[in-house]
């Protein structure tokens, strides 16, 4: 049979292809340090394991009525925007997805025709550009190096929209930067997009992950119109440690959420009644557990930026956000003689069997993307094999 080419364009999630390779070589008894994964390395939290257990416990297995979610999902999705967001939502403003993921790809072919031009900052979450296309999109990717780490491009934005520039996507805490947006980068963003009446999905998804006493301001908080423009989307996947259970959620403009409810009442139906109300129990019991993982998280990315500035031909901004660092590896290439993240990566899993994301992946062939999503006992391994494997590389003058 022919495969569509949609699908024969589509490039595969480069992330999960690392975890997965990963995975092989653990099962096949190799010693592989994984710094590829981006989901959380705690356990889901006893007490929203048992809202599940018990939703199901009283025979909540159906389909979800209605597809959008719950009445009480959606009620503790608005009280978590008005609570840590000061967004105000009413019921049909919200709805429940398959993940995160499912919540962008819904948001991008309610809002995109053919042709229309998205403005995707880099880096960019892998999958922001294929979602893009899938929707008839055309990604136009903007450089945000400033020369020492990645900032809201504001001038380089204003001069690519055109008149088919339809839509900006705006993710901070950023995957896979680990850098995070101030205000004054955000109203940039929000002046842009009022003065060329553009669509704005805010990916939001690490809110909670903020490191050195920062705080999250979300996009659609800034003014009225920012807010009538933005869907903004978020999951359980990391503030609850929750990936496996894919559940997700967006918020919107009331039109816009039940263009992408009738889109997923056509394709997943909705997200099963017990996941719905273990995320329920998440957002509205106490948040230690989120405050706990928070904490680790930031120890473990300030070790790992500090050791990675330690080896030679690289530099690593410390994360600010989410649990990824995104060093610079390019003044290794020369030494090991490869021509990019791509042969760094193969390179690096083979000889030394530690694993690692190719920057090319999010837009920036001179990074790899190490998540610390792991203990810092592996950190160290990794890091151990990394300095060794580096050893006869000589830093750039």
């Amino acid at each position: 049979m022919k495969v569509s080419l949609r699908v024969q364009e589509l490039a595969e999630s480069a992330t999960l292809a690392v975890a997965s390779k990963t995975a092989a070589l653990k099962a096949s008894g190799i010693d592989v340090v994984g710094f590829g994964a981006g989901e959380p390395d705690f356990d889901t939290p006893e007490h929203i394991k048992a809202a599940a257990t018990d939703a199901l416990a009283h025979g909540l297995t159906k389909y979800p009525k209605p597809p959008s979610g719950l009445p009480e999902t959606k009620e503790a999705i608005r009280l978590k925007f008005k609570r840590e967001n000061g967004l105000d939502y009413g019921a049909s403003e919200v709805m429940v997805t398959s993940g995160c993921k499912m919540a962008c790809y819904l948001a991008l072919q309610a809002l995109l025709d053919p042709g229309d031009e998205v403005i995707i900052p880099v880096p960019y979450w892998v999958s922001f550009p294929e979602m893009a296309k899938l929707a008839g999109g055309v990604p136009v990717p903007i450089d945000s190096s400033d020369g020492q780490g990645f900032r809201f491009p504001a001038d380089r934005i204003a001069a690519a929209v055109t008149p088919r520039t339809r839509l900006m996507i705006l993710n901070t805490p950023n995957n896979p930067g680990g850098f995070v947006y101030s205000e004054a980068d955000l109203r940039a963003a929000a002046d842009i997009a009022r003065k060329h009446d553009l669509a704005v999905l805010a990916d939001e998804t690490y809110d909670r992950l903020l490191f050195g006493g920062r705080s999250h301001v979300s996009f659609a908080s800034l003014s009225d119109d920012a807010y009538q423009r933005t869907v903004t989307v978020n999951s359980g996947s990391k503030t609850y440690a929750m990936p496996g259970w894919r559940i997700g959620y967006a918020a919107g403009p009331q039109p816009v959420i039940a263009a992408m409810a009738k889109l997923q009442s056509q394709t997943t139906s909705g997200v099963a009644p017990f996941t719905q109300l273990a995320l329920a129990r998440a957002l509205v019991a106490d948040q230690e557990c989120v405050e706990f993982m928070r904490r680790e998280f930031e120890s473990r990315g300030q070790h790992l930026a500090r050791r990675l500035n330690e080896l030679p031909g690289v530099h690593c901004s410390e994360p600010e956000g989410a649990f990824y660092t995104f060093p610079n590896v390019a003044g290794t290439y020369a030494s090991l003689g490869v021509d990019g993240s791509v042969a760094f990566a193969e390179r690096l899993l083979s000889e030394a069997k530690v694993s690692v994301t190719p920057g090319i992946a999010f837009g920036c062939d001179d990074h790899v993307r190490m998540s610390f999503a792991t203990s810092m006992k592996q950190i160290d391994i990794g890091l151990d094999r990394m300095a060794a494997w580096l050893a006869p590389v000589q830093s750039p003058a």
